[in-house]
């Protein structure tokens, strides 16, 4: 018989179950609302799936004598309601939401000793991975995403000759080419902050509360800040940044989420977004780069953390297993 879940494996698990169940209800809307056949079919693939890990997990919680998450529920999604986006946003969104889950899935099978756990995570990733090169494929044959630029083949190995190759800061220097790995980064910053304008731009339009709303402006905001400024370093290095015509909201001022559901997306999603930014200043070797993503980054936090104050003011922020009960 397996021993009893350690804290690392109940509180990935009951975060698992917090994403698996909003992504289902996002689903869900994408559903009722089939505008591309073959969008439709991806997603209804990946729906299918979900709803059979959500009620795995939920009979897995009840074995160990684990109360079951609320998460999000039918309630969190109001239907039918008219399409928020255009045809491709909802392969677009899925195609970000399987990078996050990707990443968040291969981390909590690092993090498992259970071989039960670690095996169902590995299914997760299976899907997950899948999911993310169907809709990669599909979005590149229809020519609505973008490849990353092309450089030329690397002809010889070269290692760094002095200094130089790390300057940036000083304006009055020249600035080497960027690397296949910084240039890698920026790209897909800015892919994934485009699909965050995006979504924003939808919830801002349909939300009615007035505090909320204002949240998804500052949301909005702040992914064409970081737009504009990863944007100005690839022209600056004469690249072209990516350019996405697809993915725009409606006019439907219709909200088919709750507010609760939506603010979650967006925690998610800004949580993403510090994790990205430590990879671009960890690996970035050119100085004026991590200097620009840490500044960056302190803004996707101080953003994150008033959108969580937001949640728990409003009392849709459900509260993670404790190591031990307050008493407060």
């Amino acid at each position: 018989m397996d021993k009893q879940l350690s804290s690392s494996e109940i509180g990935n698990l009951w975060m698992t179950y917090q994403q698996k169940t909003m992504l289902a209800r996002l689903l869900e809307h994408f559903l009722a609302n089939k505008q591309n056949e073959e969008v439709h079919n991806l997603v209804q693939t990946y729906y299918d799936y979900e709803i059979i890990f959500i009620n795995e997990l939920t009979e897995l919680f009840k074995r160990e004598n684990i109360v079951v998450p609320v998460g999000y529920v039918e309630s969190d999604v109001k239907l039918p309601t008219k399409p928020l986006y255009d045809q491709y946003f909802d392969a677009l969104f899925l195609r970000v939401m399987m990078k996050i889950t990707i990443g968040l899935n291969a981390l909590s099978v690092s993090m498992s000793y259970r071989q039960d756990i670690t095996e169902l995570y590995k299914r997760f990733l299976d899907v997950s991975h899948n999911t993310y090169n169907d809709t990669t494929q599909f979005l590149l044959k229809d020519g609505v995403l973008t490849r990353p630029p092309m450089i030329p083949m690397p002809e010889k190995v070269e290692f760094v000759k002095g200094e130089g190759y790390m300057a940036g800061l000083n304006i009055f220097s020249e600035k080497r080419p960027l690397n296949a790995i910084e240039l890698s980064l920026l790209y897909q910053g800015i892919e994934t902050n485009v699909l965050g304008f995006q979504l924003l731009r939808g919830f801002e339009q349909v939300t009615k509360d007035k505090e909320v709303k204002k949240y998804f402006e500052k949301g909005k905001d702040l992914a064409k800040q970081i737009i504009d400024t990863f944007s100005d370093i690839l022209l600056k290095s004469d690249i072209q940044p990516p350019i996405v015509a697809w993915g725009n909201p409606t006019l439907s001022t219709e909200s088919p989420y709750s507010e609760k559901l939506m603010m979650y997306l967006t925690n998610l999603l800004s949580s993403f977004g510090l994790t990205s930014n430590a990879l671009g200043t960890s690996f970035s070797l050119r100085s004026d780069l991590p200097t620009k993503m840490t500044l960056i980054a302190k803004d996707i936090f101080d953003y994150a953390k008033d959108g969580g104050q937001l949640m728990i003011k409003n009392g849709w922020m459900e509260e993670p297993p404790q190591s031990l009960k307050s008493t407060k």
